[in-house]
Order: C-alpha cells, then sequence, then structure tokens
C-alpha cells in the first residue's frame, strides 16, 4: 500500500488559521461507514446521531507551552526547541532542535536570560535530541512563562487565546499538540450527552512527535511510529469492558483516543495501566474496540487519514474529503469535525 494512495488536493485557502468563536458551532461531516452515505450538519447536531448507552471516550491531556526560543551559549546562535517528551530521567526531555546542525552534545541554550538553561546530553536515531534542563523554582510556572503553544507549522495566526488550544475537559499536562478532535465539545454540549444517557469515560494519551512526523516511505507498512505515553485508570477500563460485554457503541473522541483503546485491548478486553504505545492503524486493521469516531480532516498523506480509512475505508473517506472540500469545510487543527458512525 503506497502512500500517494493517501493523497489529495487541498486548496490552502481551506486550513482553519483561527478557533471559531464558539467551540461547538463548527460543521459536522456526517459518514456512514457502511453505506459511505454522507450528511452536513453542525457539531451541536452530534446528540441526535448517538444514543443512550453510547459510550464517549475523550482524552484528557494538557498541552504544554512546549516551544521555546533561546539563544546558543557562547554564539548568541537563535535555537527553538519544542520539548515532546519526558525521558523518565529527572528534567530530561526529548525534543526537536531547529535548526539541528547547529546543536551538538554539549552544547547549551539558554532561554529567558537564564531562567532554563538545557543541555544537549546526545542525539537520537531519529534525529531528535536528548535536552536537561536546569532551573531555579517550578519547571512547569518557568515553562508557563517562557513558551509558547506548539501550534503546528501549518497555522501562521497568532492564537490569542492559549485555552483555545486546550480541550474543555483537560487536566494533565504532557501533550505538545493538541487533541484537536476534542475542541469543538462546550460543557454545555457535554451535559446535554450525559443528560441523554450517554456515558463519557476519560482516558490519557500524552500527544507527541507522531502527530509532527510525516511519513517519507513510499510503502506505508515501513513506516514506524513515534511511542507515545498513554494511561488507562482502572475504574474507566471496567466501565469500558462493562460497555463491550454488554454490546454497547464505543464512540472514540480523536485519533488519540483510537489509537489508546485499540493498544490498551488484549487478552479480550481492556488492560488497565500506563503504557507507551507505537501502534500503527491503517487500511486492512481490524478495530478491535471502536464502532465509530469524531475526528478533524487530516493532511494528505497523513498516518491519520490512514487510520480513519481503516475504519471506513479509503475509498468513503476520499470521496467524504473531496465533497467536505466543494461544500469550503475548514481543515486540519482549527478546522471543522466529522463524525464516523
Amino acid at each position: 500500500m503506497k502512500v500517494e494512495d493517501f493523497d489529495f488536493f487541498l486548496p490552502e485557502e481551506l486550513i482553519a488559521q483561527y478557533p471559531l468563536k464558539e467551540r461547538d458551532s463548527s460543521r459536522l461531516l456526517v459518514l456512514a461507514k457502511e453505506t459511505g452515505t454522507i450528511d452536513h450538519k453542525y457539531f451541536t447536531d452530534l446528540p441526535k446521531f448517538l444514543k443512550a448507552g453510547d459510550v464517549l471516550v475523550i482524552n484528557n491531556t494538557r498541552v504544554i507551552p512546549a516551544r521555546l526560543f533561546g539563544v546558543k551559549d557562547q554564539t548568541g546562535a537563535k535555537i527553538e526547541v519544542v520539548l515532546l517528551n519526558p525521558t523518565g530521567e529527572k528534567d530530561c526531555w526529548e525534543t526537536l532542535v531547529k535548526p539541528g546542525k547547529k546543536v551538538k552534545p554539549g552544547a547549551k541554550i539558554v532561554f529567558g536570560e537564564g531562567l532554563l538553561i538545557g543541555e544537549v546530553l546526545e542525539n537520537t536515531v531519529s534525529g531528535e535530541r536528548i535536552i536537561k534542563f536546569t532551573y531555579q523554582g517550578i519547571f512547569n510556572e518557568i515553562l508557563d512563562q517562557l513558551g509558547q503553544m506548539p501550534l503546528p507549522p501549518y497555522i501562521h495566526a497568532t492564537l490569542e487565546d492559549k485555552e483555545r488550544y486546550q480541550t474543555v475537559y483537560s487536566k494533565y499536562q504532557g501533550s505538545a499538540a493538541a487533541p484537536t478532535a476534542g475542541l469543538h465539545f462546550t460543557p454545555r454540549l457535554l451535559r446535554e450527552l450525559t443528560e441523554q444517557g450517554v456515558e463519557i469515560i476519560d482516558i490519557l494519551l500524552h500527544v507527541g512527535l507522531g502527530t509532527f512526523r510525516p511519513v517519507k516511505v513510499e510503502n506505508i507498512t515501513e513506516h514506524q511510529m513515534h511511542p507515545e505515553f498513554y494511561e488507562i485508570s482502572p475504574q474507566a477500563a471496567q466501565r469500558l469492558n462493562k460497555a463491550i460485554s454488554e454490546g454497547r457503541r464505543i464512540i472514540a473522541v480523536g485519533t488519540t483516543s483510537t489509537r489508546t483503546l485499540e493498544s490498551a485491548f488484549q487478552d479480550g478486553e481492556i488492560k488497565a495501566g500506563q503504557g507507551w504505545t507505537d501502534i500503527f492503524i491503517y487500511p486492512g486493521y481490524d478495530y478491535k474496540v471502536i464502532d465509530g469516531l469524531i475526528t478533524n480532516f487530516h493532511l494528505p498523506k497523513s498516518t491519520l487519514i490512514m487510520l480513519v480509512s481503516a475504519l471506513a475505508g479509503k475509498e468513503k473517506i476520499l470521496k467524504a474529503y473531496h465533497e467536505a472540500i466543494e461544500e469550503k469545510y475548514r481543515f486540519f487543527s482549527f478546522g471543522d469535525a466529522m463524525l464516523i458512525i
């Protein structure tokens, strides 16, 4: 299966640069995965497509202001660092660095006139840098002061309100990018779904490098996903397994929730606990857990469009994308949504 099979032309003006004033006012393309029929709705119509007993699974990760701008000690060269994942060693992070050629092991980068200093310990096989940070005070408070939201490179506008790149249910800091399908939800809509009898379950996946990394191989089966940390609580696992045993529909909010659920399903059930997943889902994959998916519109040739194609079929997905383009839907992180059910 070739990467080119998942390509499509997207007019640049359809790439959303700003979030809408009201989160749930985005459009919603509803795709029936069995028949391929398409309905054009708004996100506020979501309750019409769900029913009592359905389970909505959300990712409660919170984006950290992971983009830092500093200077190289001694030379003063400008350096940009994006925090991806903590390595497990105290104050050590896996990072993306630009320009990488200027930053070799042993180099020191100064941020905020010395509030934060990073020393490059090593280069990883895939080209990232392991950096150890030193500072006085509390790391997250310094990050809030110095860091910027790590918006994707296709967003050129400045984000005035950092909370618009967070879901309303975000809790646990650790992501380098937002689980963007969740950006459409409001407290009012979540309350409406709960009152309707839809069960909402929190799980966690910290979004890392997998979101940024393009597929560079011609044959998609040769692509390697970057590991991302996930956690499912015993209570969440129990509730999910009960719903599965009762034959209730599991609808994932976003590709991150999808990958977490499919990774945690082992020996016929969802396993509670923490772990790292590098699961790569593409057509031919047999979904074990999810029955439906709420997602945004993804980049051409990305692992994310491959994941949604595995659920509904590549032809149906590309047809839906072409119709969304004709109907002037807004694409990518701050764009409109799709419900596959």
